[in-house]
């Protein structure tokens, strides 16, 4: 017997739950903010884009119509974002409005080797002392920083993991597991090596976080609430900057413009400057498109020339 619902329930389970937020976003704001009917036609949409193209930048504008593309399709409807009026004033647009490139600031590794003393130190004095209520966030923020940096995680990547799918073996470093990942179009998940270091060790602040904590499932990186109680919830992947801003501060660390994605630069600048060749770079990142390993990292890196990809494989740090 066909069931309906369940149908429906596999078809949600394949779509990204981002994705399928931005293209909500796109329609509601097509016609909640500019008034705009659907189905749309090419005109409307050109006017659409008219109407914003000097408050949003060209990769908004694409998100819209990307939403409205998908919404088309989905209702069985021609997709107006296709007509040569859209294109010819999406490229007029980026003439007449050029933006450069906005993008968060390595974290450098330097900042983070002070940021981790200052948290052991923190550690230490809580101990010590007996502050059980600052404990748990100590021990979490380090686990986050050190192996969000160290495998170059996404903050949603960072916030999915699951304690039941790593395995931490003994002298090696750990193996995680994520279902799916931005480049896994499959669905058929990911494993990830994450090394065991002398020094700013992730094995060592995931284990000590994971012990603090008293976890055996669900997700590693929880929400606590000001008395230090851990939550069964995953800290949400837009929450992520915010804590490594507070993090930083707090440890007096004078770094600008970050964000979640300074670990994934942070750890990139440090590859590049230690030789890391192209594929190797890519293979640990997950990154296909060679332009966007590029954008990841500075122009003074020595890399824009290419002179680094051509080194030796380089090895996971260790």
């Amino acid at each position: 017997m066909q069931d309906p619902s369940a149908v429906e329930r596999y078809r949600a389970a394949g779509r990204r739950a981002n994705t399928q937020r931005s293209y909500q976003a796109a329609v509601d704001h097509y016609e909640q903010h500019w008034g705009g009917f659907l189905p749309a036609t090419g005109d409307t949409v050109a006017a659409y884009l008219a109407a914003y193209g000097a408050a949003l930048s060209i990769n908004t504008l694409r998100s819209r119509l990307a939403g409205l593309a998908h919404w088309h399709a989905a209702q069985g409807f021609p997709d107006p974002t296709k007509a040569p009026i859209v294109k010819e004033v999406l490229r007029g647009i980026r003439a007449s409005h050029p933006q450069p490139i906005k993008q968060a600031q390595p974290l450098q590794l330097a900042a983070l080797q002070r940021c981790v003393r200052w948290l052991h130190g923190q550690i230490e004095q809580a101990r010590s002392g007996g502050d059980v209520r600052r404990l748990p966030r100590l021990y979490r923020d380090q686990a986050l920083l050190l192996l969000g940096f160290w495998r170059a995680f996404r903050s949603d990547e960072l916030c999915r993991l699951q304690v039941q799918w790593n395995v931490v073996q003994r002298g090696q470093g750990m193996k995680l597991f994520l279902p799916t990942t931005k480049n896994d179009r499959q669905n058929l998940g990911t494993h990830f090596h994450v090394p065991s270091l002398q020094s700013l060790c992730p094995v060592q602040a995931y284990e000590a976080w994971i012990a603090h904590a008293g976890l055996a499932h669900g997700p590693v990186f929880r929400r606590i609430d000001r008395w230090g109680r851990v939550g069964e919830q995953a800290l949400h992947p837009y929450s992520v900057g915010g804590l490594l801003r507070r993090l930083l501060c707090e440890a007096g660390v004078a770094e600008q413009g970050i964000s979640s994605h300074s670990l994934r630069r942070g750890f990139a600048g440090w590859a590049a400057s230690n030789g890391w060749d192209q594929k190797s770079l890519m293979s640990y990142v997950g990154w296909r498109d060679p332009v966007s390993a590029l954008r990841y990292l500075d122009a003074n890196s020595g890399l824009t020339d290419g002179r680094l990809w051509r080194l030796p494989t380089a090895q996971a740090p260790a």
